[in-house]
């Protein structure tokens, strides 16, 4: 049973104090929704359900762990995780990766990852099916101030990748990986492209084979 007096407007960001925004994402209502808060606003982002959404979700997943085991990467990713910064910010990404010396930084037992205790994650990744605006405005701003070292959009519509490297709170767009050194983010999107004519395990031979030329 939903225990939150006020109810908030899903996947739009409202005006809400830190306090609210726990209440918000701990109601049952929200068990399933994921939770962002930046700059005095909560986003309560209800779980995407669609084909297209999963399917481009998935080839994340399999490209960064194909590449990271065939180039020797250390990569440790996290699906839907929850970072905070107690009392200022919380995202909680579709994808997110500690990668090399940073693979092994959080310890197994650990729920919401507490930034105030550990660095944020080097890559993290939103899959965007209806939240392109949102994932390239306000979300980007959230990974700026969190520290994030670089920051993918998977366009789900238009079959695009946009990546941008973060430094000194700024970030810009790359066509290279920084931290998965020989990826090409033109070559992420063709995977992406190729997936739209073929099945998930063609596009894995694809990779592959680009992975090791």
């Amino acid at each position: 049973m939903s225990n939150l007096s006020t109810k908030f407007p899903t996947d739009t960001w409202v005006k809400a104090t830190w306090e609210d925004y726990i209440r918000a994402i701990e109601d049952s209502a929200y068990e399933k929704a994921k939770g962002y808060y930046y700059n005095g606003l909560l986003r309560i982002e209800m779980p995407p359900i669609g084909n297209d959404h999963a399917s481009d979700h998935t080839v994340v997943i399999v490209t960064v762990g194909l590449l990271a085991a065939i180039k020797g990467i250390p990569v440790n990713g996290k699906d839907n995780c929850s970072y905070r910064k107690t009392g200022f910010q919380e995202a909680q990404p579709d994808l997110s990766y500690y990668i090399g010396e940073n693979a092994d930084v959080i310890p197994w037992g650990t729920g919401i990852i507490n930034l105030d205790d550990y660095p944020s994650p080097d890559l993290v990744i939103e899959v965007a099916n209806t939240s392109l605006a949102d994932d390239k405005g306000e979300k980007r701003l959230l990974y700026e101030d969190l520290g994030v070292k670089e920051y993918w959009i998977v366009d789900v519509k238009n079959v695009q990748v946009i990546a941008f490297a973060i430094e000194n709170g700024g970030s810009c767009r790359i066509t290279e990986s920084i931290v998965l050194p020989g990826l090409s983010i033109a070559l992420l999107q063709e995977a992406f492209q190729r997936t739209r004519q073929m099945n998930q395990s063609q596009v894995v031979s694809w990779l592959l084979n680009q992975f090791q030329q």
